[in-house]
């Protein structure tokens, strides 16, 4: 069997290596305690994870080894587990030392349903259509989103933290967002949010509170339907 990386690697995966790279620099920025460029480098995980797949596509790529697959879920797990997981427990540590605990757990909880998520998903994504359990990248884009909406609150975000880690490992089947109308209104608003256009009703930042409230929707509209 011929092991050289670049028989292996094309241009898609270089897309979801964007991913993770945009997922490290999230990281790095929490550690640091710039929250809002981290919370907009998790944004920018999300759009190059939402590309890859487009590009495998028109590239016509041939993955008989599904490479392709495990590159995107490592990248997945560092830019949607990891990096949300850091900065909780940054902001947490800056901001509101005495819940060090307790953000620990809920850490530990986005990345383990995290794995879990992406280990069943890339098990059974030959057989079953569509998505089983919440998509992990909705936990980041919560997060993030909370954050620069200007709502952000430390104990509701532990709370939707582990709700949405919940739902990544339920049963349910969650349907592609396939709503033209609020796929083109949130696409313009992540624009917004990444070019750090301010559009704010006094310290709501109006585009990212959009996009928090659509993805809430999401979350649990197809957790509670039967």
């Amino acid at each position: 069997m011929n092991t050289k990386i670049q028989d292996f690697i094309a241009i898609s995966d270089f897309v979801s290596l964007m991913n993770l790279c945009c997922g490290i620099l999230s990281v790095i920025l929490s550690i640091n305690h710039n929250f809002y460029m981290a919370a907009i480098f998790m944004i920018l995980s999300l759009l190059f994870d939402s590309v890859d797949g487009w590009v495998a596509r028109k590239t016509n790529r041939i993955d008989v080894y599904e490479f392709g697959k495990n590159i995107d879920s490592l990248s997945d797990i560092v830019s949607f587990g990891v990096a949300p997981a850091v900065f909780l427990y940054s902001h947490t540590l800056m901001n509101s030392p005495f819940l060090e605990i307790p953000t620990i757990i809920v850490s530990l909880i986005i990345v383990i349903c995290g794995v879990l998520r992406l280990t069943r998903y890339n098990v059974i994504s030959n057989e079953v259509e569509g998505f089983i359990g919440f998509p992990i990248p909705g936990v980041a884009l919560i997060i993030a989103t909370f954050y620069l909406s200007g709502l952000f609150n430390i104990y509701l975000a532990l709370i939707l933290s582990t709700i949405v880690s919940l739902a990544m490992i339920c049963n349910k089947p969650y349907e592609k967002f396939n709503n033209l109308y609020l796929l083109i209104l949130n696409c313009l608003c992540i624009i917004l949010i990444i070019l750090q256009i301010p559009l704010k009703i006094g310290f709501v930042n109006v585009p990212a509170s959009i996009v928090l409230l659509t993805s809430l929707a999401y979350l649990f509209i197809n957790l509670l339907n039967d």
